[in-house]
C-alpha cells in the first residue's frame, strides 16, 4: 500500500472511532443536546481572585408560608402498577406547595443577586442529582452551579422521559428505558429556575436551578437557608417558588459581618 493510501486508511479509522465515540456518549438518547456536548468546569471567573475568608460575612435565615397551605393533591399511579406498589400505605402527593417546620416553607431556591465577577469560584466536581423513583423526581427542586454536572438516574421499572424546559440554557429530552445507566448533563448559563417534566408520566415535575455563584440554597423541612463566604457588598437576597413567585430583599454584608433575614411568601388565601 502506497503513503497516500496508508493516509487515507488511517484517517478513515479515525472517523469511524470518532462515530463510535459519539455513539457510545449519545446511549441512544433523544436529547436535543447529548451527554458529549456537555460543558464541565472547575472554575467560574478563573481570572477573578478568590474571596478573602479574614473579611468574608453570611446571611442566614428562614423561609415563612404566610397562611394556611393548600392541601396536596393524590397522585393517582393505576395505570403504573410498579410505581403505585411503591407507594402502598403513603400515597404520593403533588409537590407545589410543601410547607416545612413552625410555617416555613421547603422547596424554595434562596440566592444572591450581584456582580460576582471580580471572584474566582470552584465549581463542584461532586455531580448534583435527579433521580425518577416511584414516578416522582427527586428531588422536587434541585439547585447547582454553571459548569457542575447533573447525573439523572431512574429505579424505577418504567421507562421515563425528562424534558427540560429552558428558556436561556439549551432544552433537552431525554427518553430513557427502565433499568437505564444513568446520565450527564450541564448548563452553561445562570437559569431560575427551569422546569422539568415526564411527557410519560404528566404528573411527574421538577424544577432546576442553575446559579453563577455558590451562594444558593433549597430550603427543606425546617424552611431554613445559609449562604457564607460571602464578600463585603451590597446585593439582592431573592428567595424563588415555583408557585408564589419571588421575594427580595436588598442586603449590605460589611466585612466579617453576619446577618439573619427571614423571608416570607403569601398563600393565595392570605393575599387579600
Amino acid at each position: 500500500m502506497n503513503k497516500s493510501g496508508r493516509m487515507s486508511r488511517i484517517a478513515l479509522l479515525g472517523l469511524v472511532a470518532m462515530s463510535a465515540v459519539w455513539v457510545g456518549c449519545s446511549g441512544g438518547s433523544k436529547s436535543s443536546a447529548p451527554e458529549s456536548a456537555a460543558v464541565l468546569l472547575t472554575t467560574l471567573n478563573p481570572g477573578g481572585k478568590a474571596v478573602d475568608p479574614s473579611t468574608a460575612g453570611s446571611i442566614t435565615g428562614k423561609i415563612m408560608l404566610d397562611g394556611t397551605p393548600p392541601k396536596p393533591k393524590v397522585i393517582n399511579m393505576a395505570a403504573v402498577q410498579s410505581c403505585r406498589k411503591d407507594h402502598i400505605g403513603n400515597p404520593a402527593t403533588t409537590e407545589d406547595v410543601v410547607p416545612g417546620d413552625g410555617g416555613t416553607l421547603q422547596n424554595v431556591v434562596v440566592y444572591l443577586k450581584g456582580d460576582f465577577r471580580a471572584y474566582a469560584f470552584d465549581v463542584p466536581q461532586t455531580p448534583a442529582t435527579l433521580d425518577q423513583g416511584g414516578c416522582q423526581f427527586k428531588p422536587h427542586v434541585v439547585a447547582l452551579m454553571v459548569g457542575q454536572a447533573l447525573d439523572i438516574s431512574s429505579t424505577d421499572k418504567v421507562s421515563h422521559n425528562v424534558n427540560a424546559m429552558a428558556k436561556v440554557n439549551a432544552n433537552w429530552n431525554h427518553t430513557e428505558s427502565a433499568n437505564a445507566q444513568p446520565y450527564r448533563q450541564s448548563f452553561g448559563r445562570a437559569e431560575v429556575a427551569i422546569p422539568v417534566k415526564c411527557n410519560i408520566h404528566p404528573w411527574m415535575k421538577a424544577y432546576i436551578a442553575v446559579l453563577d455563584s455558590p451562594y444558593f440554597s433549597v430550603t427543606g423541612p425546617d424552611g431554613s437557608f445559609a449562604l457564607k463566604n460571602i464578600p463585603p457588598g451590597t446585593y439582592t437576597l431573592t428567595a424563588w417558588h415555583e408557585d408564589y413567585g419571588t421575594q427580595e430583599q436588598n442586603i449590605t454584608i460589611g466585612p466579617k459581618e453576619s446577618k439573619s433575614v427571614n423571608l416570607s411568601f403569601k398563600t393565595a388565601a392570605s393575599s387579600d
